[in-house]
């Protein structure tokens, strides 16, 4: 009895040993999840800080500072910028001594093509009506005749007919034909020489334009690049974008001062040409003048010879 008994009490404490193993494992398990769940959490965070810290990164490029960069590198503001250095726009921002170097300049240019359309329309002018002159006492025995020939008409022709015949009136009873061809070559020489200024009118100012336009826009040049270092030095900066438009007006000036000249140059060896051509003409009346008064003075010579012996004769 005492046997059993204390084989149904084992038997009885080990029933109660399993009953009570599954609860405390229960509780060394439940203690566990906590620390899972714990760290479920922590692990979760650190997926969440990126996607926080993505409005953060992005955050700077909110304030304009930095977008205004971006913008202004954009092809979009640089074809502004290229549009707004026209000529006009980099005049009316240059300096006050570059503006008066391009009016300056602008004003010679004017000038120049003034003088050509005006010098054109004289030279034609001239040329015509002295040809015309020449082919029209071409045939004519006396400087009576030729003047009858030409009419009332003005010109250069005329006055040397006119101071041809003066000076055989002057020199009437004379009987010396070579003072008499010498005072009147002397008188058509001044005509000449006076016609030769006349039209060599504007011919200076020409040349004048041609040489100096070119060290006047250099001038104007100079001082636009002084200002733009003068500002650089002051904004402290070698951008390009700063130091363009100072030099860009700069050499705006040297390039209206070789548009004066270039022109200038090319119409005054043009008129030099010409002129050249006109003054031979002009020399070819002044002869022309010259052999009708020798024939008159010659003329006069026969008759009062001739008269003279008719009267021997009788």
């Amino acid at each position: 009895m005492s046997t059993s008994r204390v084989t149904s009490g084992l038997i009885f404490a080990l029933a109660m040993l399993t009953l009570a193993a599954p609860s405390s494992a229960q509780q060394k398990v439940a203690p566990a999840a906590p620390p899972a769940v714990q760290q479920a959490p922590a692990q979760a965070q650190p997926a969440q800080a990126p996607i926080q810290a993505a409005p953060t990164a992005a955050a700077p490029a909110a304030p304009g500072a930095a977008i205004a960069p971006a913008e202004s590198v954009s092809p979009k503001s640089t074809a502004f910028v290229m549009r707004e250095l026209s000529p006009w726009s980099m005049f009316m921002s240059a300096d006050v001594v570059v503006k008066a170097v391009m009016v300056g300049l602008a004003f010679a240019s004017l000038m120049t093509w003034t003088i050509f359309i005006a010098k054109m329309v004289e030279l034609s002018v001239v040329q015509r009506k002295l040809r015309w002159a020449l082919a029209k006492i071409g045939d004519a025995r006396s400087l009576a005749e030729a003047q009858f020939g030409l009419g009332a008409k003005e010109g250069v022709l005329p006055s040397l007919l006119a101071a041809s015949m003066r000076e055989a009136r002057q020199s009437a009873g004379i009987s010396s034909d070579a003072g008499i061809k010498e005072r009147a070559a002397s008188s058509c020489a001044e005509i000449v020489r006076a016609e030769g200024r006349r039209i060599r009118l504007g011919m200076g100012l020409l040349a004048t334009i041609g040489a100096t336009s070119p060290f006047v826009g250099l001038f104007g040049t100079v001082w636009g690049i002084m200002n733009s270092f003068i500002g650089i030095s002051k904004s402290q900066t070698t951008n390009l974008a700063v130091v363009a438009p100072g030099i860009a007006e700069a050499l705006l000036a040297t390039a209206i001062g070789l548009v004066a000249a270039i022109p200038a140059v090319i119409i005054y060896n043009h008129f030099a040409r010409v002129t050249k051509g006109y003054i031979e003409l002009v020399n070819r009346a002044s002869g022309a003048a010259a052999r009708l008064l020798s024939r008159d003075l010659d003329r006069t010579h026969v008759s009062s010879h001739n008269g003279s012996h008719s009267r021997a004769a009788e």
